[in-house]
């Protein structure tokens, strides 16, 4: 399924930006740019999409005018210059909040979070029981689906981490804070400021240590009493 992409701003180096990043993922579909919110309104009349980015400070009628004149509004991704507007539009429940100038990572980021809501809400209207995934950008041009009932472990190797799957092992440049928020909490947990673990690839547990695919991981002493109540407490 392809994710039907809007971009609404008045800056054309903006536009050319997110047009890019998007040309990257292969599940995203630009639909349409415009350089005013009354174009896109229009365009919405006749036409839906999955998601929108939109810039903030635009003439005649600006990023907050847009959003609050729609009915049913897709997900929205504000990119913007200024975090000025972030409360404000985050009590307007957009998705997530982009300042410019938007970094390859962080506009992922941001797309990752599109694919979990569209997930969910599929499933939730379809009774679907599609498996979850990410993509993660595994050198400077490819971007790698990664289902995420495949992962074992995410290490921590300074600046990158080493994502160990049943399928494959793969080197990203993320932190592991940032890696571990992007997946549910009630599959993955920290065990040690250098690991993320899989909650369900756990084989067995001794003393102060995990062990996974016939490997063991030392669980950090700040995390034991955490990690312990929810892996023996689990029962999925």
């Amino acid at each position: 399924m392809k994710i039907k992409c809007l971009i609404i701003d008045d800056e054309p180096l903006a536009v050319n930006v997110i047009k890019n990043y998007l040309e990257q993922i292969d599940d995203a579909e630009l639909s349409n740019t415009f350089n005013n919110a009354i174009d896109g309104l229009n365009y919405l009349k006749n036409n839906s999409v999955d998601v929108i980015f939109l810039d903030i400070n635009m003439p005649v009628l600006d990023g907050l005018g847009f959003i609050k004149s729609l009915e049913n509004p897709p997900l929205l991704i504000i990119t913007s210059a200024y975090d000025e507007y972030a409360i404000e539009t985050y009590e307007l429940d957009v998705l997530d909040y982009l300042v410019k100038p938007v970094e390859f990572p962080r506009f992922m980021k941001a797309f990752n979070k599109v694919h979990r809501r569209l997930g969910i809400k599929k499933a939730s209207q379809d009774k679907l029981n599609e498996r979850p995934y990410l993509f993660i950008k595994i050198d400077k041009k490819k971007m790698k689906k990664i289902f995420l009932d495949e992962i074992l472990i995410i290490e921590c190797l300074k600046d990158y981490l080493k994502i160990n799957t049943t399928t494959g092992k793969y080197i990203v440049h993320s932190t592991l804070s940032d890696f571990t928020n992007l997946l549910p909490a009630r599959n993955f947990i920290r065990i040690h400021r250098s690991y993320t673990v899989a909650i369900d690839k756990i084989e067995a547990v001794e003393g102060n240590s995990v062990e996974i695919d016939g490997l063991r991981y030392v669980i950090g002493r700040s995390y034991i009493d955490q990690v312990k109540g929810k892996i023996l407490n689990s029962t999925t």
